[in-house]
């Protein structure tokens, strides 16, 4: 079977959905590899920074790798950016979105939410309420959505910073997204 004979989803047999569902799970195999591939061209993105989008992320993973996060949180702040291409009004959502399978629902809700966290550092210079974070103080996560953007974000954009690659990360996002949760938060 190359492909399934239907055309609408209700029609589709058992073995349909057996062959696609085998399609699947070889596809999701290569989520690892398009991922690399897509913070591989944060080197050439928009950027204005000392550095490119890829080195900033780098620059996040290193240092939360140095402080001794774990592996989970590391590969979070890796692609806590990766949707900057193609969201740039709502990279956060995205980079969450990609994340919630493999990370925990605090890491989860960090990522969604940092883009309006890391609003603390830049938006009084445009008349815009620097704390609108305060929104979220209710969170049992909101001190920890500080912390990711403190520590692991807004910091990183050092153009003499040492950095790990890309290909050193490799193996810790592919232990982190082989198993992902079943029943994923809402």
């Amino acid at each position: 079977m190359q492909s399934v004979n239907f055309i609408h989803m209700e029609d589709g047999t058992k073995e349909e959905y057996e062959f696609l569902h085998k399609m699947e799970a070889e596809y999701t195999t290569g989520l690892v590899g398009r991922l690399i591939s897509m913070l591989g061209e944060l080197e050439n993105s928009f950027s204005g920074y000392k550095i490119s989008r890829l080195e900033h992320s780098l620059q996040g993973a290193t240092r939360a790798l140095r402080a001794g996060e774990s592996e989970e949180m590391i590969v979070a702040i890796l692609l806590h950016d990766i949707g900057d291409g193609l969201a740039p009004y709502s990279h956060s959502e995205m980079a969450a979105s990609i994340l919630r399978p493999f990370v925990s629902e605090k890491l989860y809700w960090i990522v969604k939410h940092h883009g309006v966290f890391q609003m603390y550092y830049y938006s009084h210079h445009f008349g815009e309420d620097r704390n609108i974070r305060e929104r979220f103080k209710d969170s049992p996560w909101y001190q920890d959505a500080i912390d990711f953007c403190h520590n692991y974000d807004q910091n990183c954009f050092d153009p003499d910073y040492d950095s790990e690659s890309l290909e050193f990360f490799e193996p810790m996002m592919r232990r982190v997204m082989s198993n992902p949760h079943l029943g994923t938060p809402s």
